[in-house]
């Protein structure tokens, strides 16, 4: 059993050469037999879903995660993502429609995100069903990103190590480590930003991942939480944003009116894109609308273009009154049946 994994079955920390001999040893297939392999990864994957280790252990592993991931190129100026981490009550794609939002308000928006693991439908299986093309490389990031002011990347943001760690498992999937995943895949995408805001649902994933925010030096972390444990920032709960220079604290009505509930950005599954494309035209309903605007009011914040919460909120109400985030996500759709039919 390699040392990494014995010291974290022992609850003992993971020094960086530990994790780097690990990953090092899976890429070379050189941890044991197959089966062996196979047992030990699913054995790291039990542990670090039972138990998130210490902080010093955490960091370790999700730098050697990152420093093999092919560098995605310099930061767009004032360019954001927008991630959760999943969990908590389910919504509709709320961090999505704030990507669009922002993007119509001209801000360069870079979004990761994943497939569904326990809700109705994540990012990309939305985008899958809206036809929006995810991009297949930094470059095709960059492309565009310059196009048309988003780009939606594909899995080439995430380290190639865990590409490996999911082909050492077969025909074990990586599914029942979907909330690890969902917890840590924030902050292991390469994204070309300068600012990022990620949505945690639970105390135990901020506590995880304030530490990790605090040691990104390849943008800026915002890390959002709320007393009603979406992964989103919510108008009529009491939301509190993590930034590099303190905590920043938004009670309900105070950016935006408190009314409206959770029930009122439910999915809805039976008509996941018919719904998702009316929200990003103002036309779901006022306490989804003020969500969306206020999410992309803090991506606006969190990247400088704006330095008022009230400004950046009415900018996003305009656009979403507009119906310009609805008409860029028509045009991207429109792109990618151009270019599927070379027509």
């Amino acid at each position: 059993m390699h040392p990494a994994l014995t010291a974290l079955l022992a609850g003992r920390p993971v020094a960086l050469e530990a994790w780097r001999s690990w990953w090092d040893q899976l890429e070379h297939r050189t941890l044991g037999p197959a089966d062996s392999d196979r047992a030990q990864a699913a054995a790291l994957l039990a542990a670090l879903t039972t138990r998130l280790p210490d902080p010093d252990t955490l960091t370790a592993l999700v730098t050697t995660l990152t420093e093999r991931a092919p560098h995605p190129g310099p930061a767009h100026p004032h360019s954001v993502n927008i991630v959760g981490t999943g969990g908590g009550p389910a919504t509709f794609n709320l961090s999505t429609a704030a990507a669009l939002t922002a993007a119509a308000m001209g801000i360069p928006v870079v979004k990761t995100g994943s497939r569904a693991y326990t809700s109705a439908a994540g990012s990309v299986d939305l985008l899958e069903r809206l036809g929006i093309t995810l991009t297949s490389s930094h470059t095709a990031t960059a492309d565009h990103l310059a196009r048309h002011g988003i780009a939606f990347a594909g899995p080439h943001v995430y380290p190639p190590a865990l590409t490996r760690l999911a082909r050492t498992l077969y025909p074990l999937t990586l599914k029942p480590f979907g909330a690890l995943l969902n917890t840590l895949g924030p902050l292991l995408a390469t994204v070309p930003v300068t600012a990022q805001l990620t949505g945690v649902s639970t105390p135990a994933a901020l506590a995880a991942l304030r530490p990790l925010a605090a040691h990104d030096t390849r943008r800026t972390v915002w890390l959002a939480h709320n007393t009603a444990g979406a992964d989103e920032l919510l108008p009529f709960a009491d939301n509190t944003l993590h930034t590099p220079t303190g905590a920043l604290h938004l009670p309900a009505g105070t950016i935006a009116p408190a009314t409206g509930t959770l029930a009122d950005l439910a999915p809805h599954p039976e008509d996941l894109t018919g719904h998702f494309l009316n929200a990003l035209a103002g036309r779901a309903g006022d306490t989804a609308t003020h969500t969306i605007a206020l999410n992309a009011a803090a991506l606006a914040l969190a990247c400088g273009r704006h330095t008022h919460w009230a400004t950046a909120h009415t900018a996003a109400l305009d656009a979403l009154a507009d119906g310009a985030p609805r008409a860029l996500a028509e045009r991207l759709r429109t792109t990618r049946r151009k270019e599927t039919t070379g027509a």
